[in-house]
Protein backbone atom coordinates (compact mmCIF):
# COMPACT_ATOMS: atom_id res chain seq x y z
CA UNK A 1 0.00 0.00 0.00
CA UNK A 2 1.23 3.47 -0.86
CA UNK A 3 2.41 5.58 2.12
CA UNK A 4 -0.12 8.30 1.25
CA UNK A 5 -2.96 5.80 1.62
CA UNK A 6 -1.68 4.60 4.99
CA UNK A 7 -1.04 8.15 6.19
CA UNK A 8 -3.58 10.47 4.55
CA UNK A 9 -1.92 13.62 5.96
CA UNK A 10 1.31 13.01 3.99
CA UNK A 11 0.12 14.61 0.70
CA UNK A 12 -1.12 17.64 2.64
CA UNK A 13 2.19 17.87 4.51
CA UNK A 14 4.02 17.69 1.18
CA UNK A 15 1.86 20.48 -0.25
CA UNK A 16 2.54 22.58 2.84
CA UNK A 17 6.31 22.10 2.58
CA UNK A 18 6.25 22.93 -1.13
CA UNK A 19 4.09 26.02 -0.59
CA UNK A 20 6.35 27.30 2.17
CA UNK A 21 9.54 26.80 0.14
CA UNK A 22 8.12 28.36 -3.03
CA UNK A 23 6.49 31.18 -1.10
CA UNK A 24 9.72 32.11 0.68
CA UNK A 25 11.57 32.21 -2.65
CA UNK A 26 9.00 34.56 -4.16
CA UNK A 27 8.80 36.75 -1.06
CA UNK A 28 12.60 37.11 -1.16
CA UNK A 29 12.61 38.04 -4.87
CA UNK A 30 9.72 40.49 -4.50
CA UNK A 31 11.28 42.06 -1.40
CA UNK A 32 14.60 42.37 -3.22
CA UNK A 33 12.92 44.23 -6.08
CA UNK A 34 10.92 46.45 -3.72
CA UNK A 35 13.41 47.22 -0.98
CA UNK A 36 16.96 46.45 -2.14
CA UNK A 37 16.89 47.29 -5.85
CA UNK A 38 14.05 49.78 -6.00
CA UNK A 39 11.42 50.43 -8.64
CA UNK A 40 13.54 52.78 -10.75
CA UNK A 41 16.42 50.29 -11.03
CA UNK A 42 14.08 47.36 -11.76
CA UNK A 43 12.37 49.46 -14.44
CA UNK A 44 15.74 50.38 -15.98
CA UNK A 45 16.82 46.72 -15.99
CA UNK A 46 13.52 45.64 -17.58
CA UNK A 47 13.90 48.37 -20.20
CA UNK A 48 17.45 47.20 -20.98
CA UNK A 49 16.12 43.63 -21.38
CA UNK A 50 13.47 44.79 -23.85
CA UNK A 51 10.52 43.97 -21.61
CA UNK A 52 7.44 45.87 -22.81
CA UNK A 53 6.09 48.65 -20.58
CA UNK A 54 9.06 48.30 -18.21
CA UNK A 55 7.58 50.50 -15.47
CA UNK A 56 4.31 48.60 -15.34
CA UNK A 57 6.11 45.28 -15.74
CA UNK A 58 8.40 46.17 -12.82
CA UNK A 59 5.38 46.86 -10.60
CA UNK A 60 3.74 43.62 -11.75
CA UNK A 61 6.85 41.52 -11.15
CA UNK A 62 7.57 43.09 -7.77
CA UNK A 63 4.08 42.86 -6.33
CA UNK A 64 3.11 39.50 -7.85
CA UNK A 65 6.27 37.95 -6.42
CA UNK A 66 5.85 39.57 -3.00
CA UNK A 67 2.09 39.16 -2.56
CA UNK A 68 2.03 35.84 -4.42
CA UNK A 69 4.74 34.53 -2.12
CA UNK A 70 2.70 35.56 0.91
CA UNK A 71 -0.38 33.90 -0.61
CA UNK A 72 1.60 30.68 -1.11
CA UNK A 73 2.87 30.68 2.48
CA UNK A 74 -0.63 31.25 3.84
CA UNK A 75 -2.29 29.01 1.29
CA UNK A 76 -4.85 31.64 0.33
CA UNK A 77 -6.23 32.49 -3.14
CA UNK A 78 -3.92 29.91 -4.65
CA UNK A 79 -5.67 29.65 -8.05
CA UNK A 80 -5.20 33.40 -8.57
CA UNK A 81 -1.72 33.66 -7.04
CA UNK A 82 -0.46 30.58 -8.87
CA UNK A 83 -1.60 31.80 -12.29
CA UNK A 84 -0.24 35.34 -11.74
CA UNK A 85 3.13 33.95 -10.65
CA UNK A 86 3.20 31.56 -13.62
CA UNK A 87 2.57 34.52 -15.96
CA UNK A 88 5.44 36.37 -14.25
CA UNK A 89 7.73 33.36 -14.81
CA UNK A 90 6.54 33.04 -18.42
CA UNK A 91 7.67 36.63 -18.94
CA UNK A 92 11.04 35.88 -17.33
CA UNK A 93 11.37 32.86 -19.60
CA UNK A 94 10.42 34.71 -22.77
CA UNK A 95 12.29 37.98 -22.29
CA UNK A 96 15.35 36.86 -20.33
CA UNK A 97 16.15 33.14 -20.36
CA UNK A 98 14.83 31.38 -23.48
CA UNK A 99 17.83 32.08 -25.69
CA UNK A 100 20.32 30.76 -23.12
CA UNK A 101 19.32 27.08 -23.12
CA UNK A 102 18.02 25.04 -20.23
CA UNK A 103 20.74 25.28 -17.59
CA UNK A 104 20.61 28.23 -15.21
CA UNK A 105 24.40 28.30 -14.82
CA UNK A 106 24.43 29.63 -18.40
CA UNK A 107 21.49 32.00 -17.84
CA UNK A 108 19.01 29.38 -18.98
CA UNK A 109 15.39 28.83 -18.05
CA UNK A 110 15.44 25.79 -15.74
CA UNK A 111 14.85 27.88 -12.60
CA UNK A 112 11.95 29.95 -13.97
CA UNK A 113 10.48 26.83 -15.59
CA UNK A 114 10.42 25.03 -12.26
CA UNK A 115 9.10 28.04 -10.34
CA UNK A 116 6.33 28.61 -12.89
CA UNK A 117 5.37 24.93 -13.00
CA UNK A 118 5.25 24.73 -9.20
CA UNK A 119 3.07 27.85 -9.07
CA UNK A 120 0.69 26.26 -11.58
CA UNK A 121 0.66 23.07 -9.53
CA UNK A 122 -0.72 25.01 -6.56
CA UNK A 123 -3.13 26.94 -8.78
CA UNK A 124 -4.58 23.67 -10.10
CA UNK A 125 -4.21 21.29 -7.14
CA UNK A 126 -4.69 23.68 -4.25
CA UNK A 127 -2.67 23.92 -1.09
CA UNK A 128 -3.98 20.94 0.82
CA UNK A 129 -5.81 20.84 4.12
CA UNK A 130 -3.15 22.95 5.85
CA UNK A 131 -4.06 26.09 3.91
CA UNK A 132 -6.34 29.04 4.49
CA UNK A 133 -8.16 28.17 1.27
CA UNK A 134 -9.08 24.77 2.73
CA UNK A 135 -10.13 26.34 6.03
CA UNK A 136 -12.24 29.06 4.40
CA UNK A 137 -13.69 27.29 1.38
CA UNK A 138 -13.94 23.91 3.05
CA UNK A 139 -16.22 25.38 5.70
CA UNK A 140 -18.29 27.22 3.11
CA UNK A 141 -18.78 24.14 0.96
CA UNK A 142 -19.70 22.00 4.00
CA UNK A 143 -22.13 24.65 5.20
CA UNK A 144 -23.79 25.11 1.79
CA UNK A 145 -24.15 21.36 1.26
CA UNK A 146 -25.72 20.87 4.67
CA UNK A 147 -28.14 23.78 4.14
CA UNK A 148 -29.95 21.82 1.42
CA UNK A 149 -32.66 19.68 3.05
CA UNK A 150 -32.13 15.95 2.58
CA UNK A 151 -28.61 16.45 1.24
CA UNK A 152 -25.53 15.34 3.09
CA UNK A 153 -22.06 16.76 2.39
CA UNK A 154 -19.93 14.48 0.23
CA UNK A 155 -17.56 12.25 2.16
CA UNK A 156 -14.23 11.37 0.61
Amino acid sequence: MLPARRHPLLPDAGLLIGRLALGVIFIAHGWQKLHDTGHAAVTAEFDKLGIPMPGLSAYYGTWVELAGGVALVLGVLLPVAGVLIAVDMAGAFWFVHRDHGLFSEKGGYEYVLMLGAAALLFALAGGGRFSLDAALWGRLSRRSASDVPGREPARV
